[in-house]
């Protein structure tokens, strides 16, 4: 004859709920960590996003032999723009000078004596990042200055962009060689 208790298989009711518990806690403990993978991964994103634009108006510059500058915060808080430098200083900072309508991505016409021709588009920082006001100017030689009051400055020490989002920041600088590098 057969014992009937020892030929069944299967799971307890105990042995499920103490299973699912289990589960549940490491679900809840897991989660906050991922959390704040997720925001160091969109901080990060973008961080890279504004050094992505400052090294491509770097390289632009060098390549077209033309003055471009990398405004933040233009035309409104969040967003960042490559410039061409026209050489009139109240055009160069004009509130205006941000907006696509008034300077259109890409250039109305392809003539390379009339200017500018080129600006790129205007990019929103993604992710519900802030970055602080800049506006750096790179060279055909690959220098950079800094531009303070529509005054191009040389830069002696490293310039400090800083991107915040959800209390917490990275940096990203320029110095004067035109060397981008995130902190």
């Amino acid at each position: 004859m057969v014992d009937r208790r020892t030929s069944e298989r299967g799971f307890s009711l105990t042995e499920l709920m103490m299973v699912i518990a289990l589960a549940g806690t490491l679900a809840a403990i897991s989660v906050p960590i991922l959390t704040n993978v997720t925001d160091s991964t969109k901080l990060n994103t973008a961080a890279r996003e504004v050094e992505r634009e400052l090294q491509t108006a770097r390289l632009k510059a060098v390549t077209v032999n033309r003055d471009l500058r990398v405004r933040t915060n233009c035309p409104a808080t969040g967003f960042f723009r490559t410039v061409e430098v026209i050489g009139d200083s109240g055009t160069d900072d004009a509130s205006d000078r941000c907006l696509e309508s008034a300077y259109p991505f890409p250039a109305r016409d392809s003539d390379l004596m009339t200017r500018p021709n080129f600006d790129g588009p205007v990019h929103p920082l993604l992710n519900g990042a802030t970055v602080t006001s800049a506006n750096i100017e790179f060279r055909p030689d690959g220098t950079a200055y800094s531009v303070v009051s529509g005054t191009p400055q040389t830069i002696a020490e490293p310039v400090t962009i800083t991107i915040t989002r959800n209390g917490t920041t990275r940096t990203v600088t320029v110095n004067g060689a035109g060397k981008v590098q995130i902190q």
